[in-house]
């Protein structure tokens, strides 16, 4: 596997705080630091310009890079982390990382689904569930990506990371089997069922005609009563009323 390493020079830095930092952006430059297990940590001046340009490789912020400190020092890192301006998102502070070519490093790899999953085909959704991974390995065998192939998942399967082979070199670093990539089963519309009402069948019901289904909302005929209506007098034999 191939080394990206680039070179970018840098300058001791004496004073620091607010002040001396403000004047370095002043001359285009932003403090920075060097630190790691083989020396004390040292300040610096760098160009951001420079940084960008040297992390601008497919290993991207896994780039080996050679600082060249003026006055003939040399140190060999790795691009840690940086602080941006809240309003104009420039970088305004760089961290590196000292480390030697012949000791393992651990970094974080980006994990890259390829393939298209086989559940996806049925329907499915492939749901990404992790994108980076921790390795650990020499500097020249870090891997810029990890190639995930997803082709297998059927709907409701999963992947995890102990289903993945780490390439030669490259240790995966994990305290769980963290899930990678599962392929979700589709939701179903659910369609309501409609009764469609028979021809005129909303009239009949409305005229109370015998056997004709009820319309929607409509009210039950009330049965006429043979019982005379209350405070009405009682007629008897044949219907005449007695005096």
């Amino acid at each position: 596997m191939s080394l990206d390493q680039t070179v970018l020079k840098a300058t001791p830095r004496v004073k620091h705080g607010k002040g001396p930092a403000r004047q370095l952006r002043m001359k285009g430059l932003i403090p920075a630091v060097v630190y790691g297990p083989f020396s004390p940590p040292m300040g610096l001046a760098v160009d951001p310009v420079a940084v960008k340009t040297a992390i601008n490789t497919p290993h991207k912020f896994n780039t080996v890079i050679t600082l060249e400190i003026e006055g003939g020092a040399k140190k060999t890192v790795l691009f840690k982390d940086w602080q941006t301006d809240p309003v104009e998102r420039n970088v305004i502070h760089a961290d590196f990382q000292e480390i030697q070519l012949d000791k393992p490093v651990r970094v974080d790899v980006p994990l890259v689904m390829v393939g298209r999953a086989a559940g996806a085909a049925e329907g499915g959704i492939l749901q990404i569930a992790r994108r980076v991974i921790t390795v650990e390995a020499l500097p020249k065998d870090i891997p810029h990506k990890i190639d995930v192939d997803v082709s297998s998942l059927k709907i409701a399967e999963s992947l995890h990371i102990s289903d993945v082979t780490a390439p030669a070199g490259v240790r995966f670093i994990y305290a769980t089997n963290f899930t990678i990539a599962v392929v979700g089963i589709p939701e179903k519309e659910e369609v309501a069922a409609v009764v469609a009402a028979a021809p005129g069948a909303e009239g009949a019901a409305a005229a109370g005609a015998p056997g004709a289904p009820a319309a929607a909302g409509a009210v039950p005929a009330t049965k006429v009563s043979d019982k005379p209506a209350e405070g009405a007098p009682e007629k008897k034999g044949g219907g005449k009323e007695k005096k």
